[in-house]
């Protein structure tokens, strides 16, 4: 069943549940969101809790973590950016008029869904909002974008393509991809019969994948529309995805994650041994971490799929993991951000696979994770 991991540390400096986990381009700072209604900055080589962000008036839905600075959303309706070195906030964003519950930074702009039935862009630094996307029918949940230098290079496109595409997952079954310069629909998804809860883009090939209540996997063209396939095995709903070389993983309410050829459909492995549904899901170096709503962090190995160790001390569900150097980062719903050691985890090399197009690898834009050298921090 995996030996126990050992806990680094216990950061239980917020007091409530931690709803989202972000990692710096750099490595040097996680961010923290709470439903205590701050945000923390926390930095990876000592585990030192290095800054608090207090500002919004409800709890902190999601939250992006770049190199200058960081981004909160909330359930007070707004958006807030802040200065990672002094922990002052810099610019509030106001304009939706229900929950916020995602943000994206990409291609200088700030993106953010909300259960107003709208998503939005910003203009980063004047707070201004620039677009308006609306369409959907019920609260937008999940986000990813496409950048112009993605997309096809066609003169009949440019005007529309200029500013990239966008696309949105909604409780009301469907998935959007919008054109960023003219705030226009560009496609409508529409193939799932439950809510859409997660989202991955491979820009290299225009694919997106979405996940959805309704115990599916969609993968779909975003410039025509078109639903390229469906992947059907799970037997709850599809919570949590991730798109790394050619392979999507996807963690289901069904307690287990799956492994797929995403050009395909095929189902690779199951990776099973959760006690509750699998929250979160992060692909690092040949190792792939869950976390579950048994309060359990698990490694597996990705290629042979054996189970290599659980991480226990959290007493409430997982809601996301980052991984760096040789921790792993787990935030709870408990309040506790913990810090495990992951020396000793075999490195294995990468699962063989169908020989398939060319193509660069998948860019994923929830957050993002860097490599570094091991940090020095010693066991308690």
């Amino acid at each position: 069943m995996g030996s126990s991991g050992s806990a680094l540390r216990v950061c239980a400096d917020h007091s409530g549940g931690i709803n989202w986990l972000s990692l710096s381009p750099d490595g040097q700072r996680l961010l923290t969101g709470s439903e205590d209604g701050t945000a923390r900055l926390w930095s990876t080589a000592d585990g030192q809790c290095c800054a608090l962000l207090q500002g919004h008036e409800s709890y902190v839905t999601f939250c992006q973590l770049e190199d200058e600075a960081a981004f909160t959303c909330s359930a007070d309706c707004t958006i807030r950016r802040w200065d990672v070195r002094t922990g002052q906030c810099l610019q509030v964003y106001r304009g939706h008029t229900s929950i916020v519950n995602r943000i994206l930074v990409a291609n200088d702009q700030l993106f953010s869904s909300s259960y107003d039935r709208t998503a939005r862009a910003w203009t980063v630094d004047k707070g201004q909002e620039s677009k308006t996307f609306r369409g959907h029918r019920n609260c937008v949940l999940t986000l990813a974008y496409s950048a112009p230098q993605d997309l096809p290079s066609d003169p009949c496109l440019e005007a529309a393509m200029g500013g990239g595409l966008l696309v949105t997952g909604s409780t009301d079954d469907t998935a959007k991809v919008w054109q960023v310069a003219s705030g226009c629909c560009h496609q409508t998804l529409r193939g799932h019969t439950g809510a859409v809860l997660c989202l991955a883009l491979d820009v290299s090939s225009h694919t997106a994948f979405t996940g959805s209540t309704d115990a599916t996997v969609r993968a779909w063209d975003i410039l025509s529309g078109e639903q390229l396939r469906v992947f059907r095995e799970h037997q709850g709903s599809v919570i949590c995805l991730e798109l790394t070389d050619r392979l999507l993983y996807t963690g289901s309410a069904d307690r287990t994650v799956k492994c797929w050829l995403a050009d395909t459909g095929e189902r690779v492995r199951t990776f099973p041994a959760h006690r509750h549904g699998v929250s979160a899901l992060k692909y690092h170096a040949g190792t792939l971490f869950t976390g579950s709503g048994d309060a359990c962090a698990r490694a597996f190995d990705a290629q042979s799929g054996v189970l290599q160790r659980v991480f226990r001390g959290h007493t409430f569900v997982i809601n996301c993991l980052q991984v760096h150097g040789q921790v792993l980062y787990t935030a709870s719903h408990d309040g506790a951000l913990r810090l495990w050691d992951l020396r000793g985890l075999q490195s294995v090399s990468p699962l063989p696979r169908r020989p398939a197009a060319k193509r660069s690898l998948s860019r994923l834009f929830s957050n993002k994770v860097a490599c570094a050298a091991p940090v020095s921090l010693q066991p308690a």
